[in-house]
């Protein structure tokens, strides 16, 4: 296993190096108005490099506009950041028309234009190697899979999704790092939402609204979203568990990569094939190991 990235070891403010990545789409609509067409919303995630911290934007489409606008509400609220990670337009996972929208957007003019003035440094990881943005990558997993399975088949408005939202990244920035102090009967435990707040996520009681004059759609709407939210974290914490159990791979020195040699390709192929390919450069790291080649590819070979 490599050394860490420098970004995830500099004593810097929380956001100020990030890793940027999509998840979506989400089904929602405008309001509860029973002929307003449904919709597709997308969640944008960043994370921070160096404290493990989550912001969730919500976003209404894939344009330019609509990220960098998503990307000034994460600086408004975050304040500045200076180094911004994320894949290539190729690592994005959905349909061609999905990864080609993502791909406009961060090679736009104005896009590349808007950054400058923000003073934010881009860095992209090289092409199908995902696992280099394997912090940013473990975010949209916990938050699209498990959004996904705790609202399934519901179809929420904007504002019900963007609240579960909110208390998502409250429950992804809830989950324990470590003691937050030597003392034996302090039971506090360290939260990467101590590096946003210095303190831990606020919890926010219910309102008892038996008494309210409210309809009795607009109370059930309430109990859904406080539902999901609900099912999310109960899921979340059950799952996250599993996460802190020791990893044993990469621990051990394997043969490295070196020119000419022929590699298998990790992508969707017929049955009975394999897609290989010729190394043609690598890249070593600083500790002198490669992570990194350009490859010619070959032909399906049985």
């Amino acid at each position: 296993m490599g050394n860490l990235p420098r970004a995830r070891l500099d004593h810097v403010k929380a956001f100020n190096k990030t890793g940027v990545d999509f998840a979506g789409p989400f089904n929602v609509k405008a309001a509860l108005l029973r002929k307003l067409r449904i919709t597709k919303a997308y969640l944008c995630v960043f994370v921070c490099m160096s404290t493990t911290a989550v912001h969730l934007e919500l976003a209404s489409d894939l344009s330019t506009p609509t990220f960098m606008a998503a990307l000034d509400r994460f600086l408004a609220r975050r304040g500045q950041c200076s180094d911004m990670h994320s894949d290539c337009g190729t690592n994005f996972t959905g349909t061609q028309r999905y990864l080609s929208e993502v791909h406009d957007i961060i090679s736009s003019q104005s896009y590349t234009r808007h950054v400058t003035e923000k003073q934010i440094t881009w860095h992209f990881n090289p092409p199908s190697a995902p696992h280099m943005g394997g912090m940013w990558e473990a975010a949209v997993k916990s938050a699209k899979t498990l959004l996904r399975r705790v609202i399934q088949d519901q179809i929420l408005t904007y504002e019900e999704l963007n609240t579960i939202l909110h208390r998502v990244e409250a429950s992804l920035n809830s989950r324990p790092l470590g003691a937050l102090s030597s003392d034996p009967n302090d039971y506090t435990p360290l939260t990467a939402g101590h590096f946003i707040s210095m303190g831990p996520p606020a919890k926010i009681p219910v309102p008892d609204n038996d008494d309210r004059p409210v309809s009795v759609s607009l109370r059930q709407r309430w109990t859904l979203v406080k539902q999901i939210q609900q099912h999310f974290w109960q899921r979340w914490q059950r799952e996250y568990l599993t996460t802190l159990q020791p990893r044993k791979k990469w621990l051990k020195i394997a043969i490295d990569l070196k020119v000419g040699q022929l590699v298998l390709i990790k992508e969707p192929s017929p049955a009975l094939t394999w897609k290989t390919a010729r190394i043609v450069e690598v890249y070593p790291g600083t500790d002198a190991i490669t992570r990194v080649a350009d490859v010619k590819f070959g032909q399906l070979s049985n």
